[in-house]
């Protein structure tokens, strides 16, 4: 396997404005996720994607260089994860440096650590599309899930005769942690096209997405209370 870990930071975020870098217990959101990387691998296989000034000169007080700034037209809230790691890997290619596998690392899930990530790689093999972290959610479509019919009244998102959600079949929720991704499947398709994907399963507190000001404040309770000293 020769991966290429990309970090994703963008510089623009609504909901928690500068979240890459705002501090999480003293210390930048985005190292975390630096800190998970390097206890894995080795910095020149570590990418962080911005395309902000300021979150790369905080990267770099780690000593980890940032190769490049992404262009604006990769920076916008239209723009997809898909397009961000495509023109890494292009990055990379032009300097004649070829990868076989994408580890991509969101920086907004701060307690995903390196054992989730050995063991994770773990699972990965190279007829597969990728391997994607996931929780289980607790919301399911047999049980407590509902749709509109044509009536405008509320029906089961999926059909089942189930009376205790804990009959219900398990479903599984992309959790944003950790993806594994074949770079000769994300040549030919995006990720939510892939067709052989398996799952890495990981608790609630490690799962803990920051997406909001609600999932911060979340955020810094579980790490002033919650982790081991």
């Amino acid at each position: 396997m020769r991966p290429l870990i990309i970090i994703p930071a963008r510089g623009g975020s609504k909901g928690v404005p500068g979240k890459n870098i705002k501090l999480l217990s003293g210390k930048p959101l985005i190292y975390y996720t630096i800190e998970a990387a390097r206890n894995v691998f080795t910095d020149d296989q570590i990418c962080v994607s911005t395309d902000d000034f300021k979150i790369k000169e905080i990267v770099e007080l780690t000593g980890l260089k940032v190769p490049f700034l992404r262009p604006e037209s990769l920076a916008q809230d239209t723009v997809g994860t898909y397009e961000v790691l495509l023109h890494a890997l292009e990055f990379y290619s032009n300097k004649e440096i070829f990868f076989d596998t994408v580890v991509l690392l969101q920086p907004t899930s701060p307690f995903r650590n390196a054992n989730h990530i050995i063991e994770a790689l773990k699972l990965y093999s190279e007829d597969i599309d990728m391997i994607v972290s996931v929780c289980e959610t607790k919301s399911n479509p047999y049980f407590n899930l509902m749709e509109e019919d044509e009536n405008g009244f509320l029906k089961k998102s999926k059909e089942g005769k189930f009376h205790r959600r804990q009959d219900c079949p398990k479903v599984w929720e992309f959790n944003g942690a950790i993806y594994i991704i074949n770079v000769n499947s994300l040549k030919k398709m995006p990720l939510h096209e892939f067709k052989k994907t398996r799952k890495y399963i990981m608790d609630e507190i490690s799962s803990h997405d920051i997406d909001t000001l609600f999932d911060w404040q979340h955020a810094e309770i579980i790490s002033s209370n919650l982790l081991p000293k």
